[in-house]
């Protein structure tokens, strides 16, 4: 091709067949078509915005089909699909073509554009459809999220927009239930799991032209009142709000327009993570979307302002969760339990973690800008990084570990994502905004300490993600991250060290070592790392030998390991290399951890020079390589069990992978050397445990070189296996167990080296073909025992190597450069994925004759034997004491199933099944597709009745084939003589199998071999599957090219790897061509076998034969219908003559298989199954019992009701229609169907009657059985129920056996929702599934928006009992108004309608009603519960007494409303008993919840009975034992409903006073309790709390414990509901928020009334704490009032509203509780005090807020009398530094800073140990600007202070005088201001350079002081000596020799002193 790119882009896209196979690596941006004027492609039709990387079809051996065939096969799925949707066939049907269409693309074909995006909305359509079966719809939404995985497939916005309503539709009925009325108890609605997954893709295709839509939906919603809906609009928008900036001409839908009001909404809910969590996901996704679009402004702070941009960071720090001295989390447990439902909305952590949205936002709003402002986004990364910074040290861990550990990967992640695709044009951001190499250098310096302690992390996944940014951060710096690791590592790895540190530095290794291949002067330290690396590989620690191999794996697949001083005169020896090393490692020594290695600089001779010297040493490294190999295998202990997961275990896992890319990238001379040295270690050695290890290696050694290899390995291991078998009689007898015997570890050593030597090596064994023929008929022979299964494996093997087509290349080069000779340039260079010429091995004609040779010759043989051994005349006796016999059958059997494993490659599918070949050739003979649509084209099928139910069989229908290298032509003679044998093979194992069950039915080996041998048969045609090649093979080839992966790059691996993805693309095609077969008469006579036998007696036998059916089932057509009616008449038999082992295989069979679906779907049987399965709950079997239970589910499904009708949208479905007409076959199909379905609903509502007469009069564990079944098989929408069915329910509600009342009670209940939600979708099952319901009595009230007033008059209408209509919902007007708002009129003349359908059920039922029912189901709900659980008002039962008063008041049931009344009355008897509470409660709850939507007169009639009882009750008859069921009572009436509609209740329970000279405590409490319920449950719309709150607060001193925690809460849930925004409508509120700041209006501003109220509450306080008399032991006013207020206060803070108190804080609430903490003699009061204290720091303040708070803590801190207080307060001086480290002003921090430092001096031993501690951590904390310029100012301080008062001597025996005390505490200060300075850097490693200075000054000026200043020095001077253990030889060199000598004396004394 011509060297010019542009035209080579043209000709390659022409050129090659397919225009999709050349990819360019670098995506040239979206637009890549205009490169060459028309679409790519010869069709004129594009399909992806980026080319692929790498060209699957051109690098396969062999001819593939072209595009046209391709895209054709891609019209006939879309044919099928388009008729199968049409005709309503969805499953099987559509999903059985959703899957074709799934491994069409799965093939790396791509669709051209337009289809794809047909395909995405029929999908999205598809997934979301009203009436679709739940679990189908799952399988289209999972095909949609294959359609749109990735970004570049279909551009948002341009090639693709998706409605969102139909999303939030479905998500809507489950966030806010209250909107679609009914509970729908019977309808199995879709998992919330997959919509919310759903969400995430669709969410990129969604309109943002939608967002003012979308606003307009979600924020009526809103409401704190009722917190789920606030967490419910920020979970819809999280999930559905598209973050794709709008045109530039919507002005209104700019980011920074609708901003300010999301920061509102974000502040209405304070303290919540949840909240934070969905912020920080929207606006990292909104960071992301607008980088690219030029309108959107950008600044240092990214799309945000300077004030967000704070918020975010202040909301960073809170979710890191990093603890601070003693401070309490800042976010609030109670907070998020107000979520409620809107937990469904939340993302999966797992698959989303915060760190994940941190980093994005931080990365995605980084620019040049951010360089040079002090504020900007990588200031403040910066900034937090150094707050967090201790934690990162592996001395410090904890529950914060990981977050930082992941916060850091992703940074770094995103970072080299974003820097990749910048370069590469993927991402089209503007100039002025991409990174930069100045912003990448200072990220990277960001983070690099950090990293640096990371890597030692004690926790495995920090440890993970530290390697991996590790790894990314030098990628982006290496001159900035190599120099400190190298520095780090040569110590560790010379062994200076502690162990963990060396098992870090293999790891940096490992990833580092692609990266210091490829970058100059770091290259030549890689040969001295291999060489240090070496003694890592050691048989007493094998995890370290694991890392170790890793490393020099990741090396070898990176370097030539190739003498490069051959021919150069002036390098001939390593010298000049270990010269260079020697010096820069003295250097590292010398300049410690910040050595600056400049190799950018040096000359490029003098570089390649060193390298080419230091490659002199790769024989060396080789020799001893491989001895410390040899040793350790000689030293490996015995593997106990494979497959175990053992260290062992992975050592001989690891060996191979790290030996081929070792012995490929060696140089010839070299591998001559590793050559010679394994073949003798292998001829000399006899190593059992380690066979398999070296094994692996031999097969490395010969995949690199097979000519030589074989030439040298073949004779001398052929020679040792005769010598074995010859002269040491090995495998002469049989042996019993399964370990080898010492006398045959020899030969099955030789025999497992041969095995793996011709395997995967090519036609080089046809060198060695007369010697392996004759060694294997030689071993067959003569062999006995378990060395034979060796031996056939070695046949496998051979057979393997002979017909498979697979690659054969493992060079780090292409061979033009090995020709060329390899030099330096070529270290870390692998081609580019596109220009790869790949030697693949395909079989030759000899190879083919070979292996046919030894196959038949083989296989001939075993038939032979296993004729003569099932004879009569066996030449061995059966005699049941030896098992000679069994042994042989069973290595014949084994040699039978492996040698056709071994030819899997040459059947063929259609001659397996006998097909012949003349029906369905197409004319270019390529493809062949029989039968497409399933059925056979005539139509007799459909015609006999009884196949009208069948299943239609999901594989019956044959796949398209492609091409994929299958070696025979038509009619070869070889491929009769495979065939022929195969099929002889069968009837054979079909003999065998028929002996053994006759003869020798216990022989379990035998029938273990005889079903694996079966399972090969069936499976292994066209590729063998039994060895899962093709996962093993991708598995593999995944955990190999991870190390090599790197954000926003592709496929740059070396080149083996990119070799081997060919090999797996081949695979992928055999393995889609290795569809179902049809079945022969052979086939169908082994899959009755095997149904035979899965219900075998024997637990063995039965499971293997299982397995094997398992399998088989999967791959013949129809298999399955033919083997269900055995099995079933095999359970039906075993039933009756309790066979247990029988019952459990067929069921095991039947229902925990594949099979269990295709019954449930295929009428002819389930019945029966159903019927059979209810039989076995009687059976008398644990096992049998567990086994029903859990398929009782599965069962249940069966009854489910079919798809009567789905809505859905025909123009979407029109758009895939073919071009030809195929209404026919539509129509054709859908009668089919149709008459399917009928046919089946009658057979299910047959059996439904027959089960219900059952359940009648059987046992009640077969009852209850019956009974979960038939509630599913009998409840239909058409016709509800049978009327025995309705009978069996309404009676069984009061059966004598509890747990079949709690089923049936369940289904009359679901029975009563289907009625009546029939009844409110009018009958019609269309509206049911839009969710088109009238409710009866709703309405929609205009709302008068514009009226000034209109709030206040709706607020005060709740305070008057009438009202026309009643406002059910919390949320109308809450945050703004809507046009109307739903309400339901106060007196509604009609109720539901009901049709004849539904009345007639009702009538049934309630002919059944009558008294003795009630009384009886009265009777049971007063019963004691069996458990402790159980003792709670339950909601089930009244639910389902709602129903059944419903009926006794419209007078539709025997019993009357005064019979009922009567019943009540026996229940609640004396009300003496808790039991009768709670039937009570739940009885007249139940009551009063039917009459809700009832006519006045009704209500008034219910309500004038019940609430005299309630009132009484609740006036007198509360006990701490039922009061919980009472409060329950109160919610369920309350709740979720206008106040106005229990007026009686709310009236009374607010005109309760407090009763002072009442002494029964416990009733006051209880009616405030009441009273806080009732105002919880109405919010904001409870207006009648005047009254109540002056009366509390006139009481707060009330004597009793109890009555103040009730009045204390109370207030604070009354204050909670007060708020609301109540805007006019949304763009009021979007405009407000605009106008008021970037981040919005601040909440909760308290009212002038609330501000008078609190600061007479505390006045009152202050004045009855100066009457208390101080030590007073009784409670006092003082004491009581200070206790309730405490409550209140706990309450509101630790709620989202916690931010009204904020103005109270500096002046009312810090004195008044550090005064209530001072009061001893009540430490109730003292720790609540502390609780609310700690709470206040916690609080967020908007920024400026803060000011009086800091500074009243610094008034108190500097001038309280008391010292405790100032101690105190301390704290909160440090968590609030910390928490508002992003909002704080300079001048507050400075403050603060002199605060604490002035506090050192204070005159309190205690206060001045806290300051000390509290300034070193703020000191830690703080940027680095400003750590510089305090640190310079207090050491020249305190340092100051020590100086210039020296101790005076003390006169002996003396008191000290004052000045002396004075001096002490001055100096005690000094030493302690330095200590804070140290300890400020508790970790870094070496320490800064002012340090030593500040030690050796203390240990000269203040050790020797007696008394505290002496101790404290002491204590200091350990303390950095402990934390230092770790690096103290890196540490030490700070300090001068003085320095030391000084502090020598003080710490580490001397040993001779």
């Amino acid at each position: 091709m011509e060297p010019n790119g542009m035209v080579q882009l043209l000709t390659s896209l022409r050129g090659a067949g397919d225009g999709h196979d050349v990819s360019r690596a670098t995506s040239p941006g979206a637009d890549w078509r205009d490169v060459n004027g028309t679409d790519s492609g010869e069709d004129g039709k594009v399909t992806r915005n980026r080319p692929r990387t790498y060209p699957y079809f051109r690098y396969l051996p062999y001819d593939v089909e072209d595009n046209a065939q391709r895209l054709e096969n891609l019209e006939e799925i879309m044919r099928q699909l388009y008729i199968a949707v049409q005709a309503g066939d969805f499953a099987p049907g559509a999903i059985h073509w959703t899957r074709e269409l799934r491994t069409w693309l799965g093939l790396k074909f791509d669709p051209p554009k337009e289809t794809r995006i047909k395909l995405v909305k029929l999908y999205y359509e598809l997934a979301l459809a009203p009436g679709i079966d739940p679990g189908v719809a799952e399988r289209f939404g999972s095909m949609f999220m294959v359609l749109t995985k990735r970004k570049h497939y279909l551009r948002p916005g341009k090639d693709l927009v998706l409605e969102w309503r139909p999303l939030f539709k479905e998500l809507k009925v489950f966030v806010l239930p209250q909107e679609s009325g009914m509970v729908h108890t019977t309808n199995v609605k879709r998992n919330i799991r997959s919509l919310t997954k759903l969400c995430t893709f669709s969410q990129l295709f969604f309109d943002p032209k939608e967002l003012q839509n979308m606003f307009e939906e979600f924020f009526p919603y809103f409401s704190t009142s009722f917190a789920e809906g606030a967490y419910v609009v920020v979970g819809l928008l999280n999930l559905l709000m598209p973050t794709a900036p709008a045109p530039i001409e919507y002005e209104k839908l700019q980011p920074q327009y609708y901003l300010p009001t999301f920061f509102h909404l974000w502040s209405l809910v304070n303290r919540s993570k949840a909240f934070d969590v969905n912020f920080l996901d929207i606006f990292s996704r909104l960071a992301r979307d607008s980088l690219p679009s030029k309108h959107v402004p950008f600044t240092e702070y990214g799309i945000f302002t300077k004030d967000q941009s704070s918020l975010v960071f202040t909301a960073i720090l809170r979710l890191l969760e990093i603890p601070v001295s003693q401070a309490t989390s800042p976010y609030s447990a109670v907070t998020d339990l107000g979520a409620g439902l809107a937990l469904m909305l939340e993302r999966d952590q797992r698959k989303h973690p915060t760190a994940h949205h941190i980093a994005r936002w931080i990365v995605m709003s980084l620019s040049p800008y951010s360089l040079d402002k002090p504020d900007s986004v990588l200031a403040s990364l910066e900034a937090l990084i150094q707050a967090a910074e201790t934690f990162f040290h592996p001395s410090n861990t904890g529950a914060w570990t990981k977050t930082l550990s992941q916060l850091v990967y992703y940074l770094a992640d995103f970072f080299v994502m974003r820097w990749n695709r910048e370069k590469s044009g993927e991402m089209e951001t503007p100039p002025d905004r991409r990174l930069n190499s100045e912003l990448k250098r200072r990220f990277v310096l960001c983070l690099r300490e950090v990293i640096f302690m990371g890597i030692y992390s004690k926790s495995g996944t920090a440890m993970n993600f530290s390697l991996s940014t590790l790894q990314s951060l030098a990628y982006l710096e290496p001159d900035l991250i190599l120099p400190g690791t190298l520095q780090r590592i040569y110590p560790s790895m010379q062994g200076l060290v502690e162990v963990h540190r060396t098992t870090s530095s293999l790891r940096s290794l490992q990833v580092l070592s692609r990266i210091m291949v490829r970058t100059k002067g770091f290259r030549c330290h890689v040969t001295t790392l291999l060489g240090l690396a070496l003694p890592g590989i050691d048989a007493n620690d094998l995890e370290k030998t694991l890392h170790t191999l890793s490393y020099i794996q990741s090396v070898c697949y990176n370097i030539p390991f190739h003498d490069l001083t051959e021919g150069h005169e002036e390098v001939h020896d390593s010298s000049l290399a270990i010269e260079w090393i020697t010096s820069e490692v003295d250097r590292m020594e010398r300049d410690g951890a910040n050595v600056e290695l400049a190799y950018k600089d040096l000359n490029d001779k003098d570089e390649a020079m060193v390298l080419r010297s230091s490659t002199a040493g790769f024989s060396e490294f080789l020799i001893s390589f491989l001895g410390r190999v040899f040793t350790l295998l000689e030293n490996l202990p015995d593997a106990s069990r494979v497959r175990s997961g053992s260290p062992e275990e992975n050592v001989v896992n690891t060996l191979p992978a790290a030996f081929t890319p070792l012995l490929a990238s060696l140089s010839p001379a070299l591998y001559d050397i590793a050559l010679s040295k394994i073949t003798d270690f292998i001829s000399n050695h006899v190593i059992h445990q380690a066979r398999d290890a070296m094994a692996f290696i031999c097969n490395a050694l010969c995949k690199i070189n097979p000519e030589k290899a074989l030439k040298l390995l073949v004779p001398m291991l052929v020679r040792s296996i005769r010598t074995e078998i010859d002269e040491n009689g090995a495998a002469s007898t049989r042996n019993t167990g399964s370990d080898v015997l010492p006398r045959d570890r020899g030969l099955v050593w030789h025999v497992s080296m041969l095995s793996m030597c011709v395997v995967h090596v090519g036609d080089a064994v046809l060198n060695h073909k007369q010697e392996l023929f004759d060694i294997a008929m030689y071993m067959q022979q003569k062999c006995r025992g378990i060395p034979t299964v060796h031996v056939s494996n070695f046949i496998h093997h051979l057979l393997l190597n002979l017909t498979v087509i697979y690659t054969v290349d493992y060079s780090l080069y292409e061979p033009d450069i090995v020709a060329r000779g390899i030099d330096v340039d070529d270290w870390g260079k692998s081609p580019a994925p596109t220009e790869l010429s790949i030697n693949w091995h395909v079989p030759k004609r000899a190879e083919l004759e070979f292996a046919v040779d030894l196959y038949r010759s083989q296989a001939e043989n075993a038939l032979r034997q296993l004729e003569s051994l099932t004879n009569e005349t066996s030449p061995i006796k059966r005699d049941g004491t030896g098992k000679e016999w069994s042994d042989e059958v069973s290595r014949n059997l084994v040699l039978l199933r492996l040698i056709i494993s071994g030819v899997s490659v040459l059947f063929d599918g259609k001659l397996a099944s006998k097909e012949t070949d003349d029906k369905g050739k197409l004319p270019n003979g390529d493809i062949e597709m029989t039968g497409v649509n399933g059925h056979l084209e005539d139509d007799e099928d459909l015609e006999n009745g009884e196949s009208v139910l069948g299943a239609t069989d999901d594989e019956v229908r044959p796949t398209f084939t492609y091409p994929a290298g299958y070696a025979f032509k038509k009619d070869d003679p070889l491929s009769t003589t495979v065939h022929d044998l195969r099929e002889r093979a069968g009837e054979m194992l079909h003999r065998v199998h028929r002996f053994l069950t006759e003869k020798q039915e216990d022989d379990v080996a035998c029938f273990n071999a005889l079903y694996t041998a079966y399972r090969s048969w069936f499976i292994d045609v066209g590729i063998e599957r039994s060895a899962h090649v093709l996962d093993r093979v991708t598995r593999l080839l995944s955990a190999d090219v991870h190390p090599y992966k790197v954000s926003g790059l592709r496929k740059e691996y070396p080149r083996p790897l990119l070799l081997r993805r060919a090999n797996v693309s081949h695979l992928q095609r055999l393995r889609h061509n290795a569809g179902p077969r049809p079945k022969s008469e052979l086939d169908r006579r082994l899959l009755l076998d095997l149904a035979e036998s899965s219900v075998s007696l024997y637990t063995e036998i039965r499971r293997n034969a299982q397995s094997a059916g398992e399998s088989a089932i999967k791959v013949i057509i129809g298999a399955r219908p033919l083997v269900i009616p055995p099995l079933l008449k095999a359970l039906q038999d075993a039933i009756k003559t309790n066979d247990y082992p029988r019952i459990k295989g067929a069921m095991y069979t039947l229902l925990f298989g594949s099979l269990a679906k295709t019954i449930g779907r295929d009428w002819r049987f389930a019945p029966s199954l159903i019927k059979s399965f209810i039989e076995v709950s009687t059976a008398d079997k644990p096992s049998v019992q567990k086994l029903a239970a859990s398929a009782t589910f599965q069962v249940m499904d069966y009854g489910r009701p079919m798809e009567r009708l789905v809505i859905l949208n025909k123009d979407i479905i029109k758009a895939i229609a073919p071009a030809e007409s195929v209404e026919a076959k539509v129509l054709k199909k859908q009668d089919f169907i149709s008459r399917k379905r009928l046919g089946i609903e009658a057979k299910k509502a047959d059996l439904a009657l027959q089960l219900v007469e059952l359940a009648r009069d059987s046992h009640w564990k077969k009852a209850s059985r019956t009974a979960t079944i038939v509630i599913n098989l009998g409840l239909r929408f058409d016709t509800i129920a049978s009327e025995s069915m309705v009978d069996l329910v309404t009676v069984g509600t009061i059966d004598t056996h509890p747990g079949l009342r709690g089923l049936y009670s369940g289904a009359l209940v679901a029975l009563f929702c289907l009625i009546e939600m029939r009844a409110t979708s009018a009958h019609s099952y269309e509206n049911y599934l839009l969710d088109k319901l009238r409710i009866p009595g709703k309405i929609a009230v205009p709302t008068r928006q514009d009226d000034p007033k209109w709030t206040e008059e709706c607020l005060s209408s709740f305070a008057q009992p009438d009202a026309e209509y009643y406002i059910d919902h919390d949320y109308p007007g809450w945050l703004v108004w809507d046009k109307d708002m739903p309400a339901y009129k106060a007196n509604p003349k009609v109720g539901l309608q009901y049709d004849e359908v539904e009345q007639k059920v009702r009538t049934q039922i309630g002919k059944l009603l009558d008294r003795h029912w009630f009384s009886t189901f009265f009777g049971y709900l007063k019963q004691e519960p069996r458990d402790l659980g159980a003792d709670r008002f339950r909601m089930a039962s009244a639910m389902m007494l709602l129903y059944a008063f419903e009926l006794v008041l419209h007078g539709m049931t025997v019993a009357t409303f005064g019979d009922i009344k009567e019943e009540i009355e026996a229940v609640y008897e004396d009300g003496s008993d808790k039991h009768q509470h709670r039937a009570t409660a739940e009885i007249l709850g139940a009551l009063l919840t039917a009459v809700k939507d009832d006519t006045v007169e009704q209500r008034v009639e219910v309500w004038g009975y019940a609430f005299p009882i309630v009132r009484k009750i609740f006036a007198d008859g509360l006990t701490p034992e039922n009061s919980s069921y009472w409060t329950t009572f109160l919610h369920l009436v309350l709740q979720g409903k206008d106040p106005r509609r229990s007026w009686p209740i709310v009236d009374w329970l607010a005109s309760f006073r407090l009763d002072m000279s009442s002494n029964a405590a416990f009733k006051e409490s209880s009616k405030i309790q009441l009273l806080q319920q009732c105002v919880v449950d109405s919010g904001w719309h409870f207006q009648l709390e005047k009254p109540i709150l002056e009366d509390f607060i006139a009481h707060l001193d009330h004597p009793y414990k109890g009555v103040r925690e009730a009045m204390g809460q109370t207030i604070g849930s009354i204050y909670r509901t007060r708020h609301h925004e109540s805007y006019r409508d949304v763009s009021t509120l979007i405009e407000a928020q605009r106008a008021a700041s970037s981040v919005g209006t601040i909440p909760y501003q308290p009212r002038q009334e609330f501000v008078t109220t609190m600061h007479n509450v505390f006045n009152q306080l202050e004045k009855w704490r100066q009457e208390r008399t101080p030590g007073q032991q009784t409670p006092s006013s003082y004491t009581s009032g200070s206790k309730t207020v405490l409550l209140w206060l706990d309450a509101t803070l630790s709620s989202h509203e916690c931010t009204q108190l904020l103005q109270f804080f500096p002046d009312l609430f810090m004195e008044q509780v550090l005064h209530m903490m001072d009061v001893k003699e009540d430490p109730e009061l003292q720790s609540l005090a502390y609780h609310v204290f700690r709470h206040l720091p916690n609080i967020p303040h908007q920024a400026g807020q803060d000011r009086d708070f800091i500074a009243s803590l610094i008034r108190i801190g500097t001038t309280s009398p008391l010292w405790h207080q100032r101690l105190r307060v301390l704290i909160n001086m440090q968590v609030i530094y910390f928490r508002r480290l992003f909002l704080i002003s300079k001048t507050e921090q400075q403050a603060l800073f002199n605060c604490v430092s002035s506090m050192m001096e204070d005159s309190q031993l205690e206060v001045r140990l806290g300051a000390s501690a509290t300034l070193s951590g703020m000191i830690r904390c703080s940027s680095e600007s400003l750590k510089r310029n305090v640190l310079m100012e207090l050491k020249k301080r305190f340092s100051k202070i020590l100086r210039n008062n020296p101790l005076p001597k003390r006169i002996a025996n003396s008191t000290p005088t004052p000045e002396h005390n004075k001096i002490v505490v001055t100096r005690h200060a000094a030493v302690l201001g330095l200590g804070a300075l140290i300890q400020a850097f508790p970790y870094m490693s070496p320490p800064p350079m002012w340090l030593p200075e500040v030690l050796a000054t203390l240990a000269v000026k203040a050790a020797a002081d007696p008394g505290m200043v002496g101790k404290s020095v002491k204590s200091i001077l350990s303390e950095f000596k402990k934390t230092r253990q770790d690096t103290w030889h890196v540490d030490v060199k700070v300090f001068t020799q003085d320095q030391l000598a000084d502090l020598e004396g003080v710490l580490w004394k001397s040993y001779f002193a």
